[in-house]
């Protein structure tokens, strides 16, 4: 891995202030929220104010993401219609059941890319109910653009109609799962939030065992939390070689005059260099 996927932060669309403060954030990704923290009566407002930001996004240190609405709520077309441009970086798909989910937007995702002359936006579909657990592997494959996958525990339990406790063991099999399926497809796996705010204590414990099935980062809710998951999900010494490998052989291969490379059978580009950049800028702090 040669970015940083340790935090990705939610922030609600509809809240200037908070869209504001966003840009002095050190998490890893920003997410402009249109779906949970924004009330149906907000959803306009919301798309209006995400759009704006998205013209200010060199003002933005952190990857900047939007959460749409979720493909069951029919409000996606009207999402990716008013956030689709210049300075988004990547799409975080809420609820999403199955692969097909994934394709429909995709689809829509390429004639508004074609016609405002954008590059490919990624993806991180969430994974919050037992049909989209069943179907994890099948969704990490349904499109290139997927980076990762996000765990979301509370829909997951309400899915299963088992009530929330920091010990709960309701969504045990699906936190492990999530990973693993990720890994198996070639993306990685973010872990779900911490909801209380107050108990530092849980969320390093969280960040933990998060870490130990195979979690590269975590989705937060809180700019408190930033630093704490940033410590656990420090880059471990096989990224960190990696990161080191990628700038050499595209250093390499930019001073021959030539631009995107391989390493190790992999394309890298200079998206892809930069992040490596990130890394091991980081290491060096």
């Amino acid at each position: 891995m040669t970015r940083l996927f340790r935090s990705l932060i939610f922030v609600p669309g509809n809240n200037l202030r908070f869209l504001e403060k966003a840009k002095t954030l050190s998490a890893d990704i920003v997410c402009f929220d249109l779906e949970d923290s924004v009330p149906d009566s907000e959803k306009k407002n919301a798309r209006k104010l995400i759009k704006d930001a998205l013209k200010t996004r060199s003002q933005y240190s952190s990857e900047v993401y939007v959460r749409t609405n979720s493909p069951i709520s029919g409000k996606i077309p009207d999402d990716l219609k008013e956030i689709v441009q210049k300075g988004i970086d990547g799409i975080v798909i809420p609820k999403v059941n199955n692969a097909k989910e994934i394709k429909k937007i995709e689809k829509i995702l390429t004639s508004l890319e074609k016609k405002r002359k954008l590059r490919p936006i990624e993806l991180m579909p969430s994974i919050e109910s037992a049909k989209g657990v069943t179907n994890t592997h099948e969704i990490a494959l349904s499109s290139k653009r997927i980076s990762a996958l996000i765990f979301g525990v509370f829909d997951l339990l309400n899915d299963l109609g088992i009530e929330y406790t920091k010990q709960s063991e309701g969504a045990k099999y699906a936190r492990e799962k999530i990973p693993l399926e990720a890994r198996s497809a070639g993306v990685y796996a973010l872990d779900a939030i911490w909801q209380d705010l107050n108990d530092e204590k849980g969320l390093i414990e969280d960040c933990k065992i998060g870490k130990s099935l195979g979690y590269v980062g975590k989705t937060i809710i809180h700019p408190d939390q930033i630093s704490i998951t940033h410590k656990a999900f420090h880059p471990n010494n096989i990224e960190i070689e990696w990161a080191k490998k990628v700038c050499k052989i595209y250093e390499k291969s930019v001073n021959k005059g030539k631009g995107a490379t391989t390493v190790d059978g992999k394309m890298v580009d200079e998206v892809h260099y930069k992040q490596a950049k990130a890394l091991l800028k980081l290491i060096k702090k």
